[in-house]
């Protein structure tokens, strides 16, 4: 999937410390501070910047990350049952029915099945506050950029339909997509979650997530980079950067309970 590249001025720039007081900061204590969009363009100081970003977008990423929890969480008692040669019930069969519509599974053989169970596990998972803070960071410019800030987009989504969002400033010739016009901060974080989780171009970063799984490894941000190559059409530079930004930054030691199992 081609995407708009948006240029982040400060992705290597003034770190925020090892010891800064937004690594410390918990999801909660930053979700009091987060109600309104702070004007991050007025942030002349970087390394308060990144953390006014950091803590805007934070508990958003943790609300958007527990809804897909419950969803695993379901799935899971689901599998269990299964396992145990239990007969799921009109309810459970319904939930793996929704589930597999939400999420995309359009080769649904039975609710039965633990193939089925299996195939929607892997979309059906978590994204490190690592990862989803630093393509943010890098998509928007540290919140600064014209789509972040007239339509809630972080992620540089695109769609197709007149009037869908903002249109790029510099678009290539025959291209007519617009970059999406979300109504909250929420809903366009929501929505980059489902699109990594059910879009074929990141199966890669599912595989690799799966696989940490089974493994009982930390889902870290900088292992699931690689992930990303379709995200930009700069591809392995593209995730060096992201890479780059999350070691910078100290990323993947934020905590880690929006990641169980």
């Amino acid at each position: 999937m081609r995407k708009i590249l948006i240029i982040c001025l400060f992705v290597l720039s003034a770190p925020v410390a090892a010891t800064g007081d937004w690594g410390s900061t918990s999801v909660h204590t930053a979700g009091a501070q987060a109600h309104q969009k702070p004007d991050f363009s007025q942030i002349l100081d970087v390394s308060q910047k990144k953390q006014r970003f950091f803590e805007y977008l934070m508990p958003h990423i943790h609300k958007a990350n527990q809804i897909v929890l419950r969803d695993r969480a379901n799935l899971l008692s689901i599998e269990t049952r299964l396992i145990a040669d239990q007969a799921l019930t009109t309810e459970d069969r319904a939930t793996v029915q929704r589930l597999s519509a939400h999420y995309k599974l359009k080769r649904l053989a039975t609710t039965d099945d633990l193939t089925t169970i299996k195939s929607l596990l892997s979309r059906i998972d978590v994204l490190p506050l690592s990862l989803v803070l630093a393509q943010a960071a890098n998509e928007s410019g540290w919140g600064t950029s014209r789509f972040a800030v007239q339509a809630n987009n972080y992620f540089g989504m695109w769609c197709y339909q007149k009037g869908c969002g903002l249109a790029p400033r510099q678009r290539d010739p025959g291209q007519n997509h617009e970059v999406k016009a979300f109504d909250t901060v929420q809903s366009n974080i929501e929505a980059y979650i489902l699109n990594i989780n059910t879009h074929p171009a990141y199966q890669p970063l599912r595989t690799l997530r799966q696989t940490l799984r089974e493994l009982g490894a930390p889902l870290r941000g900088v292992l699931l980079a690689e992930g990303l190559m379709a995200y930009s059409s700069r591809g392995k530079d593209y995730i060096a950067d992201i890479q780059a930004l999350i070691t910078a930054n100290d990323l993947d030691r934020l905590p880690i309970e929006l990641v169980s199992n």
